[in-house]
């Protein structure tokens, strides 16, 4: 695909990035897709997938206690459990804010442990990344964001999220549509965002202005971006997904290179449908 090239001008050491169509298909990569890369919060997404595989195979149920006193496994995969953004510190009721909060994902990651009596890195791996090939993914510290990846082994991500072998449909479905809608927050990088909907470990795009996908992006979309330079979306109306990875950090550049690049590929998508 001509519009992945358009990473070639970002001011970045490193970067690559790919397009999966929903039947698992690569539409178009570029870059060194072996090149691994920090994935800071797109760490989460698959994180949340391996909180899914548990609830399905029973060890942890979504509507069970978990965190802050009152929230449950549900509330921190949605980040509304009330804790705090990198501290277990408590800032609100659990269901009332969408607080953006590693500190969530962190007791989470520790809840499964609990339950499964397995290290969650290892959990992750065992449920996620060997039985998709991740075979360059790993998990060497927090579940919020300290995963390594490459290009790809994340096109084998994004196929799942377009065609789940792992998780039933309607539980993925489930994760990635608005889960107790409705609420505020902060977007990370991109302010206050009225209502700022997310899923089970899924930011939503909804109506969010200003945001890292594209002008022409579906309500409807879905993923993850993080602070290391990195995206993961999923359009279900176009019926694709991009990854992105790169070596500098979140700052100005990327607010200003992502959302052009999406809408390329969404053009580049449309013209070949």
């Amino acid at each position: 695909m001509q519009s992945l090239r358009m990473i070639e001008n970002w001011p970045v050491p490193t970067a690559a990035a790919a397009v999966v169509r929903a039947d698992g298909s690569v539409a178009g990569a570029y870059g060194p897709l072996e090149h691994r890369f920090p994935l800071a919060s797109v760490t989460k997404p698959l994180a949340a997938y391996a909180a899914l595989l548990a609830v399905e195979e029973g060890a942890v149920e979504l509507d069970e206690p978990a965190g802050p006193e009152g929230s449950t496994v549900r509330h921190l995969l949605a980040h509304t459990s009330g804790l705090a953004f990198d501290e277990p510190r408590t800032m609100a009721e659990p269901g009332t804010r969408r607080i953006y909060s590693n500190a969530g994902f962190e007791a989470l990651g520790d809840h499964i442990a609990k339950a499964t009596d397995i290290p969650f890195p290892q959990y992750l791996h065992e449920a996620v990344l060997a039985p998709l090939g991740m075979t360059a993914t790993e998990l060497p510290g927090s579940p919020a964001k300290d995963g390594v990846s490459t290009v790809a082994d994340l096109i084998r991500f994004a196929a799942e999220l377009q065609a789940p072998r792992l998780l039933a449909p309607q539980t993925l479905a489930a994760a990635t549509g608005v889960v107790f809608p409705g609420l505020s927050g902060v977007l990370p990088g991109y302010g206050h965002q009225k209502p700022n909907d997310w899923g089970l470990g899924f930011e939503i795009r909804d109506g969010k202005s200003p945001h890292w996908t594209g002008a022409s992006s579906s309500p409807r979309t879905f993923g993850h971006f993080g602070q290391s330079g990195t995206f993961l979306w999923v359009d279900p109306d176009a019926r694709a997904a991009c990854v992105a990875l790169a070596d500098r950090a979140f700052g100005p550049w990327a607010i200003e290179a992502w959302p052009p690049l999406t809408d390329a590929v969404l053009a580049e998508l449309a013209e070949t449908a």
